[in-house]
């Protein structure tokens, strides 16, 4: 029998080999139990205790996050990293992701012969054969729905901008707007997936997860993965968003996003419970450390650090998250810029000034969800409430920071899942049209550190369904993400499985050149 020196309680010593495991895994810890494992690994120890004097540790073990961090280091997460691959131009990244699928046609891609065409069924060769969704393959034609609004040139790029969107049309000699953005997916679950992780099947991990495990956090108080969701409108799809789109998969549990809520504690079990103090919870949180690092030494399992890690960020997220969402010192001009809605918890405005915030305060990667795009019907009621409540959270968050300097090493993506069709899904009216799926393009944009301002990438057909000119692929999309905070897609790996693992995945991805500054 064993004693806890924490404990009064008894417990067995637990046997590591026989425990109800993957073989591979018994395997794996009976490794580290050897003497001779034990003598090869510590037999290197002068030499690398040489070179670690020579060049200083943080070299030595690819540690990336500030002097002073707190908490043990995955060991690894950090010996083969070494990252950033080269100097990056964006330090942070801000996702903003419009899920559902926003209608290129009715937003950004502007097609004026269109007008000409309504009613009209769509060429056959333009189709090709194309797979279609449930809601449309029993459709017995497919007829053309212009855009309801009128697009107008803006900026010194004279870009065309629908007139829903007035305040992102202010933007565009600042923005890389990307309209050959295509996807392998029809569906709004597996295109999500594979946007957000690089794979249409769950369990791997998201593009803020591999940022977060490859470069580390730039402060010790907040996550290095924030996520914000924002509430919806009454006439908008619920189309819903899950966790796993924010989880770190294989990897550590410590690397997965941290979700801010809108009401309540911002962060669940934030505040102490009622009746302890803070000496007690800090107390509570030593002797809990004390029986992981003892359970570490005992299995030699990397997640019992994570656990370790996430307590003690936990506690100090005490102090700065409440700091974080206190918005009573922002002074009249950033509510003039951003708008009332921001006012109002968990508002998509509301999110995007937080998402400044995190910026400001040293978050590597905040993603804010808007859900509501899925417009099969009613397009004409329900996309301008879409645009009112997005476009100048948009607009104010670049806006905002570009004014404190931030913008050029905080790279914004604007991006959902894939786009719309240019036929009408059921009834067509002057006035209504209903718009299904379409991974053949969609558009995107991005603005910030690393990406070419003021630009316009890749081509579509004159019906917004083709792309003639410049593909860009969901994995190039990703790996041009990554190459601006200084990650080689290829290189940031992780073994499971068998497998290199990386976010593009094994099909082949290019960093998108045109894009880049």
């Amino acid at each position: 029998m064993k004693q806890h020196p924490l404990c009064t309680d008894t417990e067995c010593e637990p046997d590591v080999l026989n425990l109800p495991v993957p073989s591979e895994l018994r395997q794996e810890w009976a490794v580290l139990q050897t003497r001779r494992h034990f003598l090869g690994r510590t037999g290197k120890v002068l030499g690398w205790a040489a070179m670690a004097s020579l060049l200083g540790d943080r070299v030595l073990c690819g540690d990336t996050r500030q002097q002073g961090a707190k908490g043990p280091v995955d060991p690894q997460a950090a010996v083969p990293l070494k990252l950033p691959h080269f100097a990056p131009k964006a330090k942070r990244a801000i996702y903003l992701f419009m899920s559902g699928g926003p209608p290129q046609i009715d937003l950004l891609d502007y097609k004026p012969n269109l007008a000409a065409l309504y009613d009209k069924d769509i060429p056959d060769s333009v189709r090709g054969g194309q797979q279609l969704t449930g809601m449309t393959a029993g459709q017995a034609r497919f007829p053309i729905a212009p855009s309801h609004w009128a697009f107008k040139r803006y900026g010194k790029t004279g870009t065309w901008v629908s007139d829903l969107l007035p305040n992102t049309a202010q933007l565009v000699d600042d923005l890389t707007i990307i309209k050959s953005t295509n996807t392998e997916a029809i569906n709004h679950e597996p295109a999500i997936m594979l946007m957000n992780t690089g794979n249409m099947n769950p369990g791997k991990p998201c593009l803020g997860a591999w940022l977060s495990y490859g470069l580390g956090s730039m402060n010790d108080n907040l996550p290095t993965f924030m996520v914000l969701q924002s509430k919806l409108n009454m006439k908008e799809d619920n189309q819903p968003v899950s966790s796993r789109l924010w989880g770190s998969g294989f990897l550590s549990s410590e690397y997965a996003g941290v979700g801010l809520r809108s009401q309540g504690d911002p962060v669940l079990y934030l505040s102490d419970p009622n009746g302890v103090n803070h000496e007690v919870r800090r107390n509570m949180l030593d002797a809990v450390n004390a029986i992981n690092q003892q359970t570490s030494q005992e299995l030699g399992d990397p997640e019992t650090h994570a656990r370790i890690a996430q307590y003690e960020m936990a506690y100090r997220m005490q102090t700065s998250v409440p700091e974080l969402a206190d918005l009573s010192k922002e002074p009249k001009s950033t509510w003039d810029l951003y708008g009332p809605d921001a006012k109002e918890p968990g508002t998509f405005a509301y999110n995007c000034l937080m998402a400044r915030r995190m910026a400001e305060r040293g978050v590597r990667f905040t993603q804010v969800y808007k859900r509501g795009w899925d417009v099969h019907g009613n397009v004409t009621g329900t996309l301008p409430i879409l645009c009112q409540e997005t476009d100048r959270g948009c607009y104010a968050l670049v806006t905002d920071l570009k004014q404190r300097g931030l913008l050029d090493d905080t790279l914004v993506i604007w991006a959902g899942e894939f786009g719309r069709t240019v036929y009408s899904q059921g009834g067509l009216s002057p006035e209504n049209y209903g718009r299904d799926h379409h991974p053949r393009c969609f558009t995107t944009w991005m603005t910030g550190g690393g990406v070419r301002t003021g630009i316009t990438y890749g081509e579509t057909d004159e019906y917004s369904y083709n792309v003639v000119k410049d593909p860009v692929t969901v994995r190039d999309f990703n790996a041009t993400i990554l190459h601006c905070l200084g990650i080689d897609h290829n290189k940031l790996t992780y073994k499971f499985q068998g497998l290199d693992q990386k976010l593009t995945g094994p099909t082949p991805a290019s960093v998108v050149q045109g894009l880049l500054a």
